[in-house]
């Protein structure tokens, strides 16, 4: 064999091992992903479809709420509802522990009468004055009188 055959099979041989190693270190090592929360709302019957459109003013709005945390550590959560831009119902959900979900029914009641008003659910996160999220959950009612 050559020198240059030589020196090629050696280059290649510390590649695979080089190459080897590095699969098994990404193999091993755990990776952080992304950190997040999962916040959703379903319809009272649990499902992501038949959202109340029109309800009756004065009577209590059920819907199912949902928190799952995938922050890689442990943190409590509070979520507030407001309608029409003004708080309706305030939900503590307490200290989940990373991959932790709570889900449970929780209910507003409109104040006020009016067509299209703004149901805003806002996710707090480890008692943050700011909301965890930039932009609410929203739906739309119709608050009709009894």
């Amino acid at each position: 064999m050559s020198k240059l055959n030589k020196a090629l099979s050696i280059f290649f041989i510390v590649a695979i091992v080089a190459a080897l190693g590095s699969i098994i270190y990404i193999a091993v090592t755990p990776s952080e992903n992304e950190k997040f929360t999962e916040f959703y709302i379903l319809s009272a019957e649990g499902k992501a479809q038949d959202y109340p459109k029109q309800v009756t003013l004065g009577e209590p709005v059920e819907i199912v709420l949902g928190v799952i945390n995938h922050e890689y550590e442990t943190a409590s959560y509070k979520v507030k509802i407001e309608l029409g831009g003004i708080e309706a119902s305030q939900v503590n959900i307490g200290t989940l522990a990373n991959g932790e979900k709570w889900e449970d029914k929780v209910s507003f009641t409109p104040q006020f009468a009016g067509e299209r008003q703004r149901v805003d659910f806002y996710i707090y996160k480890n008692s943050d004055e700011m909301p965890y999220l930039k932009e609410p959950l929203r739906l739309w009612v119709d608050v009709v009188s009894p």
